[in-house]
């Protein structure tokens, strides 16, 4: 991702979304691609949306469960860049992408250890 990064988690993860949606319909046509943009496409939002769930969660348990489910989102979403970085690497560039996620993810196992250490 170009620029500055966010420190909001929730703005960060609505970024990689974004991006995200930027790298599926660069990819090329194909039972493979198509395969590649569908399951990326669902896991690189879902990291979003329940990082968005997570901070109106009711109670401890609820915020821990989305956060949860937000990083796994984000371990699924990495193994999709690295299948087209290692297929499509020419025509779609996402070092920086993978690079993001896995931030991202480190970043909600950081807020999980919290919510247990809590």
């Amino acid at each position: 991702m170009a620029g500055n990064k966010p420190f909001d988690i929730c703005e960060r993860t609505f970024e990689f979304a974004l991006r995200v949606l930027d790298i599926t319909s660069s990819l090329p046509h194909g039972k493979e691609a198509e395969i590649a943009r569908d399951q990326l496409a669902r896991a690189g939002s879902s990291v979003g949306a329940n990082t968005e769930e997570a901070m109106g969660a009711i109670s401890k348990k609820e915020k821990k469960k989305h956060l949860g489910i937000a990083r796994r989102e984000s371990r699924e979403s990495r193994y999709w860049l690295r299948i087209i970085n290692a297929h499509w690497k020419h025509q779609v560039p996402v070092e920086s992408d993978i690079a993001e996620i896995t931030e991202i993810r480190n970043i909600l196992s950081a807020m999980i250890r919290k919510l247990e250490a809590a």
